[in-house]
């Protein structure tokens, strides 16, 4: 059996026929391919205004630039996430101010929010860790008491839902990613997505050069913005997968839930969620038990032709976040410390055909220390 990469995107015949239609038009620029997706996006979130951009991180911070946070300001954000989510509070001239997650979750502590709250505080920012929605409702409930804003970081969290809401729909605006790993991909790719009016018109301005979406006739320019748009054909290519996005999801979905019933090994902990989440299953993420040596167990996965890898950071353990603020993550933030230095994440997409997911739940029943 051939190797079975950690991701693999899951690109069909008609997604190509769709890119190269446009390309064969010459029109490449965001047009009319991007104009639709957004409103499709829209539709499926249920959500009013959804905006596309070139990549996460950009969604990210227009977020934070729109909202007017920066230096003095601080933004609370989980200590275990990608990199991204502290670096865009950084380039803001913003502090992130780090909570600790939940071990069975890997999600923010929404009890351990309160207590990191100050007067400079201005956002808390969630993660939907690995497709799991976080404790919306009650980090809501904080957020509304204090007066912040709740923004998410929704990048792994397609499709993903508390209750009756989506991911990236709860909070004052959330931020997607299309990046190969996701369960759709433009290459690079991003949205803003808010039910805020005004909010919406100000990150499309952000991201086009700061230049008024509403002009008729001469060109106006309100804000000093970036170039953060999004291609057609990316356009093209997502509209494509987001057809078939709830059975993308499905079978993520059953691959994940024979992963939970069929992987027994005491050395290897399998994620929890609750009954009230619907899991976008992005990543697989597993712990290893604290006596393994994490790289000696990604050699073994190699070894045996599986990909496997880092789920996410500690991003207080990364040598920037550490030198600037001087954190002691082992007793700071041990939850994230552990899921870094002790998680694994495994493949898990649409592709996969059952003699691979066979392999990969007997290599990992088969692993002894």
């Amino acid at each position: 059996m051939s190797f079975i990469p950690l991701a693999s995107p899951s690109i069909n015949e008609q997604d190509i026929e769709n890119v190269s239609a446009v390309l064969r038009s010459g029109m490449l620029v965001q047009g009319l391919q991007v104009e639709q997706l957004e409103q499709q996006l829209a539709s499926y979130l249920g959500v009013n205004h959804a905006i596309m951009v070139s990549n996460g991180t950009a969604s990210l911070h227009l977020m934070l630039v729109a909202l007017g946070i920066g230096p003095g300001d601080e933004v609370i954000i989980p200590a275990f996430s990608y990199i991204a989510t502290a670096n865009v509070v950084e380039l803001v001239g913003a502090k992130p101010v780090f909570v600790d997650i939940e071990e069975h979750s890997f999600n923010i502590n929404s009890g351990l929010i309160s207590r990191k709250i100050t007067s400079s505080t201005k956002a808390v920012m969630i993660v939907h860790e690995f497709g799991l929605a976080a404790d919306m409702q009650e980090i809501k409930t904080i957020c509304d008491t204090y007066g912040l804003a709740l923004l998410e970081d929704a990048a792994c969290a397609l499709g993903a839902k508390e209750g009756n809401f989506y991911a990236g729909s709860i909070g004052l605006a959330g931020s997607f990613s299309f990046h190969p790993r996701k369960a759709i991909t433009s290459g690079e790719g991003g949205a803003v997505v808010t039910n805020n009016d005004a909010l919406a018109y100000k990150i499309r301005a952000l991201r086009n050069h700061g230049i008024d979406s509403k002009f008729i006739g001469k060109m106006d320019f309100i804000y000093a913005g970036f170039n953060y748009r999004l291609t057609d054909f990316q356009a093209a290519l997502l509209l494509s997968q987001l057809k078939r996005i709830e059975f993308i999801l499905e079978t993520k979905q059953l691959i994940a839930e024979r992963y939970l019933s069929e992987i027994r090994n005491p050395l290897i902990r399998l994620p929890t969620y609750g009954v009230k989440k619907y899991h976008a299953w992005q990543t697989f993420h597993v712990l290893l038990n604290e006596n393994l040596n994490q790289l000696e167990v990604i050699k073994y996965f190699k070894d045996n032709g599986i990909g496997v890898n880092y789920g996410a950071q500690c991003i207080p353990e990364q040598t920037f976040y550490k030198e600037k603020y001087n954190h002691f993550s082992q007793r700071e933030f041990p939850n994230a410390s552990k899921a870094f230095t002790h998680g694994l994440a495994i493949p898990l997409y649409e592709k996969l055909n059952a003699s691979q997911i066979q392999k990969i739940i007997n290599t990992i029943n088969q692993f002894h220390n």
